[in-house]
């Protein structure tokens, strides 16, 4: 199936099903879209600010600079521009996919991706509280292994998918 048409498609479903569901028990039924509602809500601004900032990729934003900067010659600047990426971006995972696949289909190597995604696992807002129950020494030493895991997962997506 074209990826255009999987959104859709997903969409119909999801609705065939609340339907289904609406007719089996309504209150319940309500209750989950509710519940769904609050959910769209609290990540739409972030899906917003992806989207803007998916936008100003594109119009500005080049194959060759992606293929420069997070490309098969990018180096050690690539991964370090990943890593960062990953530890600083907010928000949910899955609304940094459509501007991680924009940035695959442009020339980003996927082990680059991978490392982004994995680095994602330190939170910055979180750190003063790991700090709290677990002192500096656990957290700098989580933290290394996690951009040391991060890397390395990189690395071996990039091996397998080639």
């Amino acid at each position: 199936m074209k990826s255009g048409k999987t959104g859709f498609v997903m969409l119909v479903v999801v609705a065939i099903l609340y339907g289904v569901l609406f007719v089996m028990d309504s209150e319940k039924t309500y209750a989950a879209l509710k519940e769904s509602a609050a959910v769209l809500g609290t990540i739409l601004p972030i899906l917003l600010v992806v989207l803007v900032l998916t936008a100003l990729f594109n119009a500005f934003v080049d194959a060759k600079t992606v293929a420069r900067h997070l490309g098969e010659d990018s180096g050690a600047k690539g991964w370090i521009v990943a890593l960062l990426g990953g530890i600083l971006s907010h928000g949910p995972g899955y609304v940094w996919y459509p501007m991680l696949q924009n940035l695959r289909e442009r020339g980003a190597k996927e082990g680059l991706i991978v490392a982004f995604l994995y680095a994602r696992a330190i939170k910055l807002p979180w750190v003063p509280l790991m700090v709290a129950y677990f002192g500096w020494m656990f957290t700098i030493v989580y933290t290394f292994w996690v951009i040391v895991g991060a890397w390395l997962q990189g690395v071996m997506a990039q091996r397998l998918l080639k």
